[in-house]
């Protein structure tokens, strides 16, 4: 068997103050592939995602293993982690207007991530954001360089986030809803480009996503979480066939076109649920 790109035993995340861990007892692997964590807001799923790249320093982080190819993420001090982060792993996070500097230009922000991890003059750097800017398909990438955050759109912003966490190339993605404030036809276009890093590239690809219809047609496999655990794992072709009752909910809570139906019930959170993990 391929040795995985990620291997996560009993991950427990406790913040500051809190009485109960705000997640327990996840464990999953990731292979080269496109893996989906789905599940309500306040599931726990971007926790998750943020705990791998340790970027919670306010939380207690613990597990059995926390394994990141080569590296123990267990063991490695903030200092390693910074050579790690956007270099062999990248977050690519939801909202642009909350992560991009107001008073740097964009170009120069993204560029910084390729000097921040390579030897390359300011020439090359730019040289190298205006070719990943062209690839997630913004027009005119020579004008949008120059720009200020306040000065481009939502959706421009998430692609400048995305060219900003694929430009040094990592081994290792976690996406945040990286598609939910583009259109349809730039939506596609850029799982593509994803779709691309793991097929040519064979990087381990984890998005984070409230898109069933979305993780059911790009990614391999599925974790639901509910209430900070993983209730049900299965390949994202079967996602129909789930048998938790929560993933069950979900699935019946997504609108369909054309489709007349009375009010959906509420769904029933059971406490019992929290308890159960299904393979």
């Amino acid at each position: 068997m391929e040795k995985p790109v990620l291997d996560i035993r009993n991950l427990a995340i406790r913040y500051a103050g809190a009485s109960r861990d705000s997640v327990r007892g996840v464990s999953f692997t990731l292979g080269r592939e496109r893996l989906g964590i789905v599940g309500e807001s306040g599931s726990g799923k971007s926790t998750v995602g943020r705990a791998i790249l340790k970027l919670l320093p306010t939380a207690q982080i613990t597990a059995d293993r926390m394994q990141f190819e080569d590296i123990d993420l267990l063991k490695t001090s903030e200092r390693e982690m910074l050579k790690i982060r956007g270099r062999r792993m990248s977050m690519i996070l939801q909202d642009p207007k909350y992560s991009l500097n107001p008073i740097q230009r964009v170009g120069r922000q993204v560029a910084e991530t390729y000097m921040r991890h390579f030897p390359a003059t300011k020439a090359e750097a730019k040289a190298k954001t205006l070719a990943m800017l062209e690839a997630v398909k913004i027009r005119d990438p020579e004008r949008v360089h120059d720009l200020y955050p306040h000065e481009i759109s939502g959706g421009m912003g998430q692609r400048i986030m995305i060219a900003m966490m694929l430009l040094a190339e990592p081994e290792l993605v976690i996406a945040d809803e990286p598609t939910s404030a583009l259109d349809v036809t730039v939506r596609l276009q850029v799982l593509e480009i994803l779709n691309g890093l793991v097929r040519d590239r064979g990087i381990g690809l984890i998005m984070i996503s409230h898109d069933l219809n979305l993780v059911r047609n790009f990614c391999d496999r599925v974790l639901i979480m509910f209430d900070g655990q993983v209730v049900e794992t299965l390949r994202a072709s079967e996602l129909d066939n789930a048998q938790h009752p929560y993933t069950r909910g979900l699935l019946a809570a997504q609108p369909r076109i054309g489709d007349r139906r009375k009010m959906l019930s509420v769904l029933d959170r059971r406490p019992e649920w929290s308890q159960e993990v299904t393979a």
